[in-house]
């Protein structure tokens, strides 16, 4: 057993370099992979494949057909993610789920006969965001660097991340066609997870952002990089991280999704309706919405203080 072990969390099998998700010659394999990332969409298959090429380059570089994995193969997967790799809960957890979702439909299919991935232990995920958020002051600053800065895209840019709360392949994704008006609102469409559309509603500073960036163009991306090319997440991380210097904010690693962040603990600090902010922010689920407040814990907004109140005329 200690062999075992061993060889499955041998650091020195970094795995081969590969394009796709099929690390190996099996059709069979094959058609399991492309059966499971047909169920997802857009950027949601974007990144399940990822995740999904992450452990099979792990089985192929110990020699583990995905089909004859066991339990125990699994247990180690989550260790080396852990102990080798040192990803953070929720990474582990979220890798895990595309493991156990791949061979949950491998089940459904009839190609197992049982799920490896069932009963495997899983790390327990921080009830509050690892991801650090802007202050409301260095949020300021933020947007008075953007909006003074020369550069026609950065106050658009931090503008639909912060106000909007786009997510970054939201915000490079928007074109000036998706733009438009609906029931007297000026409306920004945003095609989100899975290929969600969604009608966003733009604040007039918001607008002026865009329309600023837009210039008299007709047509194309909203955002533009240096090269009159079509922003990345890569060049608004450069674009942000450079602002934030100019702004004089000091964070250890500025990177698009802390201004999604601070679009939540910003409503959440305000006192807007966790419902209302979990809609604004579509989570699906209220519990990722509650994993960003961290005022949480504020005595000032303790709930006893509410029942006193409401119960005064008895006290």
């Amino acid at each position: 057993m200690r062999r075992f072990g061993t060889e499955y969390m041998d650091t020195s099998h970094s795995g081969p370099a590969v394009s796709g998700v099929v690390v190996a010659t099996s059709p069979v394999l094959r058609l399991a992979v492309a059966a499971y990332l047909a169920r997802f969409q857009g950027q949601s298959r974007v990144h399940t494949e990822s995740d999904l090429r992450g452990y099979m380059i792990w089985c192929e570089s110990r020699e583990l057909d995905p089909f004859a994995a066991a339990r125990p193969h699994i247990e180690l997967y989550v260790r080396w993610l852990q102990e080798v790799r040192r990803y953070r809960p929720s990474t582990v957890s979220r890798r895990m789920s595309v493991v156990a979702g791949f061979y949950r439909t491998c089940v459904i299919d009839g190609v197992l006969e049982h799920s490896p991935a069932d009963y495997v232990r899983r790390p327990n995920v921080p009830a509050e965001s690892p991801t650090l958020g802007l202050t409301h002051l260095q949020f300021e600053a933020l947007l008075t660097a953007a909006k003074n800065s020369a550069n026609r895209c950065d106050f658009a840019l931090v503008t639909m991340l912060g106000l909007l709360g786009l997510r970054i392949f939201e915000a490079t994704g928007s074109n000036i066609e998706d733009i438009g008006e609906e029931h007297g609102h000026r409306v920004l469409r945003v095609r989100g997870k899975g290929g969600k559309v969604v009608l966003v509603p733009l604040p007039p500073a918001v607008g002026r952002a865009i329309e600023r960036s837009v210039d008299e163009r007709t047509a194309g991306p909203i955002l533009l990089s240096s090269r009159a090319t079509r922003m990345d997440r890569h060049c608004a991380t450069r674009r942000l991280r450079r602002l934030a210097e100019q702004a004089g904010v000091k964070l250890p690693r500025m990177h698009p999704h802390m201004l999604r962040h601070t679009f939540v603990t910003t409503m959440l600090d305000a006192g807007v309706d966790l419902r209302d902010v979990q809609i604004a922010a579509r989570h699906a689920d209220p519990r990722t919405t509650m994993r960003y407040d961290r005022a949480r814990k504020n005595l000032d907004r303790h709930p006893n203080y509410i029942l006193a109140a409401y119960m005064a005329s008895g006290t």
